[in-house]
């Protein structure tokens, strides 16, 4: 008895998961991509890189320029182009 419950159990999870890939090249071929929408266009992702590139702003005043978190802004920094920031306090090193 359960071993023909579970045969039923499998059947199902594999009609599910066929339905949901077909679905989902169904969607491609349409031209949906998944995913959710960035919060920054282009334009804004590439202005935050230039203003903190060229050290105008902070990570925290270009997420209030745009009304976003600092980890949507950090998210959208190209890692390659951005130069980590020193910390303000001087460094003291001992003798």
């Amino acid at each position: 008895m359960f071993g023909m419950l579970s045969v039923l159990a499998e059947l199902q999870c594999e009609l599910i998961v066929a339905n949901t890939m077909d679905g989902l090249a169904s969607a491609r071929a349409r031209g949906r991509v998944g995913g959710r929408r960035p919060r920054l266009s282009s334009e804004q992702a590439a202005l935050a890189q230039q203003l903190y590139g060229a050290r105008e702003k902070t990570v925290q005043q270009i997420a209030e320029l745009f009304g976003v978190p600092r980890s949507t802004v950090y998210g959208h920094l190209d890692r390659d182009k951005t130069v980590p920031r020193q910390s303000k306090k001087a460094t003291v090193t001992k003798p």
